[in-house]
């Protein structure tokens, strides 16, 4: 992943990484370090981590948390660092990474533990949504502890543009959205803000979802599925013209995403992570109103569907301190463990038991959805595809980016489905 175009989401942009030190050595007091392995640097994501070490270290005086973080948007440079580190057969104790797909090389390696004795000692199939328990097993074995969900179809914009416009509410398909794009472009705003080329193939995820629904879209992850479909030649013109109305490619996300606070621009595509860097105070964030200077819906076609991620912590095979990352674990899987991290993240459990009163604003909309909605898995971040497969659906959408062909585009994503789908 460390050539994967850009950097992705679900993490921060600041910050350095401790380099891990022995996991199994004593400190002060003859306390074992458990070394958990992150890429979460950044405002909000390094608060949570904090406050589950918090609970970490109350619930097992006998550890110490040893915080092993690298810095860097979705964790690439974090999975170089750690792919080296598997390698030399010096697993750190814990590490993160999205559930799903993304896994599935650590697993073939055989670099993963299976974490199905732990899902039946917390019961914890109980308290996760049957959907997301089936979509992170891999031939009934489940290899991670998810500690949170963010969702990766949601329609950001600004207001005051939009009645400037003369749209009235925010777009419920694809049609709505490419008229209301139209009508922004007519009055000489930036009708959709992108990023880096990563946001690109995040908001390809999107249209296809869109345009396909909750279940074709899924059975396009499946071996067999037809990428060659007109259905996916219809969803791939849909993402040709939707581009068309994008501005300039912004460095990354946030200035992207500040284009649509600043009134510059009317919409964009982008994770939830996005509501903690416009709502958060001018520290950690944009200092923004909700809806005054930014509000959300579900990306245009998607209603009623949560294109979901994840953040989860696994059991590396040869970990030094084993019992210590089980502990921790225990931790991330947790009522109070996921209630502390997620509301500083910008995220919600993974847990059907949450405190709901610890969620608010756009996090409360969020919970609801995650309790009723159908499930869709995320492409650019680790649910639906392995790292190769996404490797090379970003190859083919910067070509695309480049030479606006759609016919060239479905071919190559055809290709890479049929090298890398299991």
């Amino acid at each position: 992943m460390a050539g994967v175009l850009g950097l992705a989401a679900c993490g921060g942009s600041g910050g350095g990484g401790g380099q891990a030190a022995q996991s199994s050595a004593a400190t002060g007091g003859g306390k074992q370090q458990v070394e958990v392995f992150s890429w979460w640097t950044g405002p909000g994501e390094a608060d949570g981590l904090q406050a589950m070490k918090k609970i970490f270290e109350e619930r097992n005086p006998n550890y110490t948390f040893f915080d092993a973080a690298v810095a860097g948007g979705s964790g690439d440079k974090a999975k170089a660092l750690l792919q080296s580190k598997l390698q030399a057969d010096t697993p750190p104790d814990t590490f993160q990474g999205h559930a799903g797909a993304e896994l599935q090389g650590y697993i073939k390696a055989g670099d993963l533990e299976d974490l199905t004795f732990l899902y039946d000692e917390l019961k914890l199939k109980d308290v996760f949504p049957a959907q997301l328990v089936d979509q992170i097993s891999v031939q009934g074995k489940i290899y991670s502890v998810p500690v949170n969900i963010h969702r990766s179809n949601v329609l950001w914009f600004n207001p005051k543009v939009l009645k400037e416009a003369g749209v009235a509410a925010a777009p419920t398909t694809i049609e709505e959205f490419v008229a209301d794009l139209e009508k922004v472009k007519a009055k000489g705003k930036i009708p959709l803000s992108v990023g880096s080329e990563w946001t690109v193939t995040h908001l390809l995820e999107n249209v296809l979802l869109g345009t396909l629904g909750t279940d074709a879209y899924n059975a396009l992850f499946k071996p067999g599925a037809d990428w060659n479909s007109p259905q996916v030649a219809k969803a791939l013109e849909n993402f040709k013209t939707i581009l068309s109305y994008a501005g300039d490619p912004q460095d990354d996300w946030q200035p992207a995403a500040k284009q649509v606070a600043d009134g510059q621009a009317a919409f964009t595509i982008m994770g939830d992570w996005a509501y903690g860097y416009f709502h958060n105070p001018p520290e950690g964030g944009l200092g923004k109103k909700s809806k005054e200077d930014f509000d959300w819906a579900p990306a245009p076609g998607t209603g009623g569907t949560y294109l979901w991620l994840s953040d989860s912590f696994t059991l590396p095979k040869g970990a030094k301190n084993r019992d210590g990352a089980i502990a921790w674990l225990k931790v991330a899987a947790s009522k109070e463990g996921q209630d502390a991290f997620n509301p500083k993240k910008g995220s919600i459990p993974a847990r059907k038991d949450a405190d709901q009163s610890l969620y608010t604003d756009y996090l409360a909309d969020a919970l609801k959805d995650w309790s009723s909605d159908k499930l869709a898995g995320s492409i650019q971040h680790g649910v639906s595809v392995s790292q190769p497969w996404l490797a090379a659906i970003n190859e083919a959408v910067g070509l695309f980016i480049a030479g606006k062909d759609v016919a060239a585009l479905q071919k190559a994503l055809a290709v890479a489905a049929q090298a890398n789908a299991q």
